[in-house]
């Protein structure tokens, strides 16, 4: 594609040649630039592309797009936001991939990974091959793969939905972070469905306060004027949530896009609501009413947190074209996401469970779904990740240490920090009465350990933090083999082989 088609409606204009230069790729990692490729100089945190544009010459590169023009004899596009241009530049080059997709974005704080995993599997079960972008693990064309973060860089996600298309894909699922949509990576994608989970605290090492937040998952709903970003087709809101209602009550009041907000609770305000509802190990069990007759909602997951997570992928798989009655149909038979409230069978006596709850609320909603779960004691394992949001450390604590019979406080992924300070803030969430159940070991595997051996017959073990998580995240960026999953089978495979010596 010529430079000049390719930049067209960016504002921009062309130093240094003409726009009649052809573009076959484009980057913003000069390591990745090959002869022909359009390279985009962003300026980051620790880094600015600009700096690297004659290594990206050197490579091949055909053209540049700059926020400020360089001595260097290519053509150069300038723009005001070079990370701005990404995703507009990238979905332009590859074709616009995702409106020859049916495309759902899943955002909010908790639910994001298992409600994308359930959307995924009502469309394919009614025939729409669906490709997955997400915390655990991408699928394209049918084919599992490894991510690096939630929602990638524009020019990633836009080569990898191309992918998609071109892997016989008919549909995407995605998780949203927001992360991606202050950085602009999820602009220029045509989402006909966008749903809101919920809003607690989480993330704010990046932004400022809860409400900063907010106005970052809203651009999903209302992308802001000047922007990439593109309005979705509908929303898919959880009205119970204070943030999913005060949303849902913005956009209705603009006309756009169309609201179907859900309720767990059975509100009034919602077009779909749960009933009924009953929860066990083996899963949840609800009616839901979304116009027409009632329906009976079976789902293999257990915890009431997600009869949320369900009706988030009921509202936003109906707004796909999909009849409610088979998307019901299709829950039934839905698996689980790996590492979200996974059970973990070693023969053992008492029950374990694998989360990813890493936030206050999400350890309330899984130690509460828990609780129910078991007749014996609650022991939980878990930890805070270093180098993160630090005022939820003690928040985490106290929701712990008030909600399990046993807490047994160890480090999640410490990355700089020293895991002994990390504690001591978590500690500092805890008052001296509950302080009595707890049980601080510093190394993850041993107080896995721990908990395995503190459990009797009928107890139930939550190890919450890492999930699908497969490594533990040290200093300098430095990565070891850890599975929260593997550890626990490993230790109760140990426990039991003591127990018959």
């Amino acid at each position: 594609m010529r430079l000049d088609e390719l930049s067209a409606g960016l504002g921009a204009r062309i130093a240094r040649g003409d726009g009649g230069t052809e573009i076959a790729d484009v980057a913003f990692d000069s390591r990745r630039v090959v002869p022909g490729t359009l390279f985009v100089c962003v300026t980051g945190e620790t880094a600015d592309g600009h700096d690297f544009a004659p290594a990206a010459v050197g490579a091949g590169a055909s053209a540049l797009v700059v926020e400020r023009e360089l001595d260097l004899r290519v053509p150069q596009v300038v723009v005001a936001d070079s990370r701005a241009a990404m995703a507009p530049l990238a979905a332009r080059l590859f074709s616009d991939p995702s409106r020859e997709l049916v495309t759902v974005a899943v955002t909010g704080t908790n639910g994001k990974t298992t409600t994308t995993f359930l959307v995924r599997a009502i469309l394919e079960d009614a025939g729409l091959p669906c490709g997955l972008l997400g915390t655990v693990k991408q699928v394209v064309g049918g084919v599992e793969e490894p991510v690096e973060r939630t929602t990638p860089e524009a020019i990633d996600l836009q080569r990898t939905l191309r992918r998609m298309v071109d892997g016989g894909d008919r549909a995407c699922v995605m998780e949203v972070s927001s992360h991606a949509l202050v950085l602009g990576r999820a602009d220029a994608i045509d989402f006909d469905v966008a749903a809101f989970t919920n809003l607690t605290q989480e993330h704010l090492d990046f932004h400022a306060d809860m409400a900063d937040y907010f106005a970052a998952k809203r651009l999903l709903f209302a992308p802001a004027a000047g922007s990439g970003g593109i309005l979705p087709g509908a929303a898919a809101i959880n009205v119970d949530d204070p943030y999913g209602a005060r949303l849902a009550a913005e956009l209705r009041e603009r006309g756009t896009p169309p609201v179907v907000a859900f309720s767990a609770s059975g509100s009034d305000a919602a077009e779909l609501s749960a009933h009924a509802i009953e929860s066990d190990a083996s899963g949840v069990r609800f009616e839901v009413r979304g116009g027409g007759e009632p329906l009976r909602v079976e789902l293999g997951l257990p915890g009431l947190f997600n009869v949320e997570n369900a009706l988030a992928a009921l509202a936003a798989t109906t707004q796909a074209g999909i009849g409610l009655d088979e998307a019901v149909a299709a829950l039934a038979r839905a698996e689980p996401a790996p590492g979200r409230m996974e059970p973990i069978d070693g023969g053992q006596p008492f029950g374990v469970l694998v989360d990813y709850a890493h936030t206050p609320d999400s350890l309330v909603n899984v130690l509460t779904s828990a609780r129910g779960l078991t007749s014996g004691g609650l022991i939980c394992v878990f930890g805070c990740g270093g180098d993160r949001d630090r005022s939820k450390r003690a928040p985490m604590g106290r929701a712990v240490a008030e909600l399990a019979d046993v807490a047994i406080l160890t480090s999640d992924n410490p990355r700089s920090e020293e895991p002994g300070a990390i504690i001591a803030e978590v500690l500092d969430g805890i008052d001296e009465v509950h302080r009595r159940k707890v049980r601080v070991e510093p190394d993850r595997r041993a107080a896995i350990a721990l908990g395995c051996a503190e459990a009797v017959s009928g107890d139930l073990l939550v190890i919450a933090g890492k999930g699908h998580e497969q490594g533990q995240e040290l200093e300098g960026g430095r990565k070891i083999p850890f599975d929260d999953r593997e550890v626990a089978r490993e230790e109760l495979a140990a426990l039991a082989g003591a127990s018959t010596q």
